[in-house]
Order: structure tokens, then sequence, then C-alpha cells
């Protein structure tokens, strides 16, 4: 605990790498969990992909659940 899974249009793997290691670094320093409990995955889709394999069966299923949309804070 926690999972983190990121779905993203796809970008290097120098990128991907420094993404992770920060998300990793600000559960650590703020939700108080060691390295250890962290599992996170990234899984990359095609510009052209993103609208029918990310948005509507995740996004649009999950709105009560975002805690930023489209930018704007839920909360």
């Amino acid at each position: 605990m926690p999972y983190i899974a990121i779905k993203a249009y796809p970008k290097d793997d120098e990128i991907k790498k420094k993404v992770v290691d920060e998300i990793n670094e600000i559960f650590v320093k703020y939700w108080g969990c060691p390295k250890e409990a962290i599992s996170i995955s990234l899984e990359e889709f095609a510009p052209e992909d993103w609208e029918d394999k990310v948005v509507k069966p995740e996004i649009e299923t999950n709105t009560d659940k975002m805690m930023i949309l489209s930018g704007e804070k839920k909360y």
C-alpha cells in the first residue's frame, strides 16, 4: 500500500523514470509509508487511443473519485 497506476501518452524512458521516482518520493514524504510499501505502474497509450482506452472506460466512469479532473481540483 499504496499502488499508483499511471496512464499516459508515451514518453522516453528517462522521463518516465524521473516521474516515477518523484511520485515515489512524494508518497514517502507525505503518505508516510516506507518505499518498500509502494508499487507504481506506468501504462502508455497512443494519443489516438486515449479517448477509447482511458477516458471513456476509466475517467468518465470514476468522476466521483477524481481529485483533479482536466486540470481542475475537485476537492
